[in-house]
């Protein structure tokens, strides 16, 4: 049965596989090339002795670059087409991925990462929409929490690849802008079953961020617990006496919790029909988690099994939130939506680790947990506001 050309899931009941095939595949793709890139460059810089700070202001052209082509990402797609924008963004991320070799002056490397991170959040947007459009809504939260794992591992592959390449020579850009280009091969294959944009949203950009604030709000804490989480927790567990090795296998638990809890939050998101108390729940589960952690520091075991569910509380946040916004919005709406979505986990991503490094800064080794916790308590308050306002209104 083939999905509706206009986008809308309409009574559709199952799976169409051949779309969600070439969105989730193409989207893998790109992930295994960002989980690569990331360790490469920086390590590459690291080598030509740029700073670190200057490093970590190049890097943060990613979460710049997301903001910017969030709002014009669906007017692309209803100008040209989903299919063919989302070609022409793997052309441009792979051009731009390959260019880093090339590229000898450290400024040439700003407007290869806009270019690069922009046109990979095209692609992320895209993705996204044509997934939550091709989904019956019956089985949503299951397609959606497939994406989510099968993404997780392309971004866990990365730095397995990088970590057999090394960062000399082209051979690894070779294989980062190759891995791009294989997401061509499903897209085109599928170009005629991607969703059609054939009317305009009906609001502003951002009017679609408060459109659906249960939903944008839950990928903002995500980007920001993410991003800030990963990147400072290392700082936190060797400050708490952990080795380097311990470290990275307690980051490892979170990857696994992220991985193993997609599918079944998924799952159960499917048998229920208002997402938010789901929502809410996961952010009162990361709260008591971060609050629990500088409790745990002299226990290894106990911090591993802590963070492999309190992994799946933070992913379950971009999954279920996905699955809410797909119930919510069809069509051009829901592309509109979607790089609204994207826009907010861009802008968590920026304010996450600013915002722990700063409590770190502060208030101790503690401070990481505490801010981490203040994010996870912010929305769980919103969200637990929202479901007493709206049951009140009923």
């Amino acid at each position: 049965m083939s999905q509706p050309r206009n986008g809308t899931p309409g009574d559709l009941e199952e799976i169409h596989w051949p779309s969600l095939v070439a969105a989730i595949s193409s989207i893998s793709a790109v992930g295994i090339a960002i989980g690569l890139g990331l360790p490469l460059l920086s390590i590459i810089l690291e080598k030509r002795g740029i700073s670190s700070t200057l490093i970590g202001l190049n890097t943060a052209m990613a979460g710049i670059a997301a903001m910017a082509a969030a709002p014009v990402t669906t007017k692309l797609a209803h100008i040209y087409g989903v299919a063919p924008t989302m070609l022409w963004a793997v052309v441009i991320s792979a051009l731009s991925a390959l260019g880093f070799y090339y590229a000898q002056d450290f400024w040439m490397w700003f407007p290869l990462r806009f270019a690069f991170h922009g046109a990979t959040t095209t692609l992320f947007i895209l993705s996204e929409f044509w997934i939550n459009a091709a989904s019956p809504p019956s089985k949503r939260g299951f397609v959606l929490g497939i994406y989510a794992t099968v993404l997780s591992l392309g971004f866990a592959a990365g730095p397995l690849l990088f970590s057999l390449l090394g960062s000399d020579g082209i051979f690894p850009f070779l294989v980062g802008a190759g891995a791009i280009l294989l997401a061509a091969i499903p897209i085109f294959i599928a170009r005629y079953e991607s969703p059609a944009l054939e009317e305009k949203p009906e609001l502003h950009f951002m009017r679609y961020v408060f459109l659906v604030p249960t939903a944008t709000a839950a990928v903002f804490i995500f980007g920001a617990v993410e991003a800030g989480g990963l990147s400072l927790f290392p700082i936190f567990a060797v400050r708490a006496h952990f080795t380097e090795s311990q470290a990275a296998l307690l980051l490892t638990m979170m990857g696994v919790g992220n991985v193993i809890f997609q599918i079944p939050l998924g799952l159960l998101s499917d048998r229920i029909s208002d997402k938010r108390p789901l929502l809410a729940g996961m952010a009162l589960m990361g709260f008591v988690g971060s609050m629990m952690l500088p409790l745990l520091v002299d226990n290894w075991l106990l911090m591993a099994g802590l963070l492999l569910f309190w992994g799946g509380c933070v992913s379950g946040l971009y999954t279920v939130g996905l699955s809410h916004l797909g119930s919510r919005l069809t069509g051009s709406d829901l592309a509109a939506a979607n790089a609204a979505f994207v826009f907010c986990y861009a802008v968590g991503t920026v304010a996450g680790p600013q915002a722990i490094g700063a409590a770190i800064d502060v208030a101790g080794n503690s401070g990481f947990a505490w801010a981490i916790a203040a994010f996870f308590g912010f929305y769980a308050l919103l969200s637990g506001i929202r479901l007493m306002f709206i049951r009140k209104r009923t």
